[in-house]
């Protein structure tokens, strides 16, 4: 399948998962996992109608900057960021998935400051508490919070997650419930310069669990543009 049908398959799908939970398909958007996808196949992922197309790497996003690969849809920084190459992210993208400890925000909205922009940012939630990924702890999450809502150059739009692979779909939904459930309790704190407007989780595997526990934002890749070559992520 070309990746114009496969958007248009995961539409559908995305429809039917909003449907039969009572929600508005409209209010869930599309992000492109476009990592290790050159600028020809992002190009015919936004043609064919995803909200924005999401980022892993510093290198590769400046590369398809450069090449004017993202026109026509926001990009989104969605992987790990080292402090290091946050100058090369802020005022790039949109919106920053992976803010997952007070040192990283700071350089974000110091940098931010420095351009005299306002920097959108989620923060990343270790959901299930892996060892092997990065983010906040629900406890470190809470911490962060107040300190967070001092910043004037950044905003915090919600909430980012990736649970476990799983096998089925439904394996996932005790995490995305959880997520849905901390989304909540931020909302009732009400702290500044912070909202939940955006949940981000849910990816080829497990979008449609995703928006049935309340996920606005899905990152799919695989799906879209079909599986990776990881041979070639070393080669010149």
């Amino acid at each position: 399948m070309s990746i114009a049908e496969n958007v248009a398959a995961i539409r559908a799908k995305m429809d039917e998962a909003a449907l039969r939970c009572g929600r508005d398909p409209k209010d869930i958007l599309l992000c492109a996992a476009t990592k290790m996808n050159g600028a020809e196949a992002v190009r015919q992922a936004i043609a064919a109608g995803v909200d924005c197309c999401g980022e892993n790497r510093v290198q590769e996003l400046t590369q398809k900057l450069s090449e004017n690969a993202y026109e026509g849809a926001p990009v989104h920084f969605i992987g790990h960021l080292q402090t290091n190459k946050v100058r090369q992210v802020v005022g790039k993208v949109s919106l920053i998935h992976s803010v997952d400890s007070l040192r990283l925000a700071a350089a974000i909205d110091k940098e931010a400051g420095r351009q005299g922009i306002v920097q959108d940012v989620l923060l990343e939630v270790n959901v299930a508490g892996e060892a092997s990924k990065g983010g906040l702890s629900e406890e470190a999450l809470w911490q962060l919070l107040p300190e967070i809502s001092t910043f004037s150059h950044i905003r915090v739009l919600g909430l980012m997650a990736i649970p476990p692979v799983c096998e089925n779909p439904g394996d996932n939904d005790k995490f995305f419930q959880k997520m849905c459930r901390i989304a909540v309790d931020i909302t009732a704190k009400k702290y500044d310069n912070v909202c939940v407007n955006i949940l981000s989780m849910g990816m080829s595997g497990d979008y449609e669990a995703a928006i049935k526990s309340g996920s606005t934002m899905i990152r799919v890749g695989t799906a879209i543009f079909g599986m990776r070559d990881y041979t070639k992520a070393h080669q010149p």
